[in-house]
């Protein structure tokens, strides 16, 4: 499951990696109509938000499995200094991947905070746990209606200055200020300053990195306040509520798993498609997809836990067991292999490397995403034959333990005795 959500949030992140402000929206860059429109409109309907959504469960179960494990080893408070000093190289390593690797998109900083946080639910019924994510969700989506009265509000004033204007009218001052603030929050993505973006993503690493910097700044001190607890913290309570109920190992029944698709799916598409229609009606307004915000949270739950039914049914299933197995392996290295997306992407798309940042349309950079994976699916289960754990794996629980573990597979050895005639 890991390994198939590791590839499903790089269909999404592709776009932040080639494109400048073209992961939501096409028409900015990328193209908006023919194959780059259908690449957008299923992106939107199956993938966005969804497999972040699950990257975040699945982080906040391996959390939790890891603290389970120290605690019935009897680590007693020592399992609580192990896991807080893991959860803070990950927080050190999401820095790095974020400033020095040139991935605004990043998470594993937002996963360690939300990390911290995690801890004080560990001991919580599934039936809490779950109850406590559906509130977070459910305060995100207030919060996303507010913002899009308020982006309403704004709007009309601009309307308004423009009718005034029409009339030969000088509009008041208040009108004046949101018509100006309007155009330009529209300018931030206006084909001028696009081809700035573009034209920084593709010098060297140090201007890169320069130009990234105040980008992955902001994401940092904003995004945990705002996103993440509703974004985050929900998923991975949920997360470790279905764990905890059995629902992700595979141990139930197929008929369950069917019931998570054939409710999640439906209902998750739906929203997802009344979402995607008002942003296509309005010629991807900025108001549109303000509004399209106010149900993206249920969208992406239910079209979620439509994949987990759908995911957990091809796990049980005796069909491509070669698959399972490379995808297996992809999801043991999660951590390399989400980093190895940033360092090839570093190369194929900034000054660094190739430099194709911005030259590509939306609907090309899946040849990226599907040369990766062929290229993981090869490495990741090669590499385990002979080590047990990825490279940053290793690293990760070397730091965490404070202690250096051996990496390479230890094979028995077979003495034969030679007899000579």
């Amino acid at each position: 499951m890991r390994g198939i959500v590791l590839f499903g949030i790089l269909i999404m992140n592709i776009n932040g990696f080639g494109l400048a402000f073209g992961y939501n929206n096409p028409s900015v860059l990328g193209g908006d109509t023919g194959l780059n429109l259908y690449t957008w409109m299923v992106s939107n309907l199956f993938f966005e938000g969804t497999m972040r959504a699950l990257f975040s469960l699945l982080f906040g179960v391996g959390m939790f499995i890891f603290l389970d494990r120290l605690m019935k080893k009897g680590a007693g408070i020592n399992a609580a200094d192990i896991y807080f000093r893991r959860i803070t190289w990950l927080l050190v390593f999401g820095l790095i991947h974020g400033y020095l690797l040139l991935w605004v998109g990043e998470i594993l900083y937002d996963y360690a905070l939300m990390g911290f946080l995690v801890y004080s639910f560990r001991r919580m019924v599934p039936k809490k746990l779950m109850l406590t994510g559906l509130l977070l969700l459910s305060i995100g989506t207030a919060w996303y209606y507010f913002d899009y009265q308020k982006d309403l509000e704004w709007y009309t004033k601009v309307q308004e200055a423009e009718v005034a204007i029409a009339a030969g009218q000088e509009p008041s001052k208040e009108l004046k200020e949101a018509k100006d603030s309007w155009e330009k929050r529209l300018a931030e993505t206006s084909p001028e300053m696009m081809a700035g973006y573009t034209e920084e993503m593709q010098k060297g690493y140090f201007s890169v990195v320069k130009h990234l910097a105040p980008i992955n700044f902001d994401f940092n001190t904003k995004a945990p306040y705002r996103e993440d607890i509703w974004d985050v913290l929900s998923m991975m309570l949920i997360g470790i509520a279905l764990f905890k109920w059995g629902l992700l190992s595979g141990e139930k029944p197929f008929s369950i798993y069917w019931i998570f698709v054939g409710i999640g799916y439906p209902i998750g598409i739906a929203i997802n498609y009344y979402e995607m229609q008002l942003i296509l009606d309005a010629k991807f307004s900025p108001l549109s997809f303000s509004e399209s915000n106010i149900t993206y949270y249920w969208g992406r739950f239910f079209v979620s836990m439509g994949h987990i039914g759908l995911i957990m049914i091809f796990c049980k299933s005796n069909i491509l067991i070669w698959l399972k197995s490379s995808l297996s392996a992809v999801g043991k290295m999660a951590l390399t292999n989400y980093i190895m997306h940033s360092l090839i992407c570093m190369v194929v798309f900034t000054g660094v490397g190739f430099g194709l940042f911005g030259k590509l349309q939306r609907y090309e950079l899946l040849y990226v995403v599907f040369s990766i994976w062929i290229f993981q699916l090869i490495l990741s289960p090669i590499w385990l034959r002979y080590f047990d754990y990825g490279p940053m794996e290793w690293l990760w629980r070397n730091l965490s333990y404070q202690k250096v573990h051996p990496i390479r597979k230890e094979f028995p050895v077979t003495l034969v005795a030679l007899q000579k005639e």
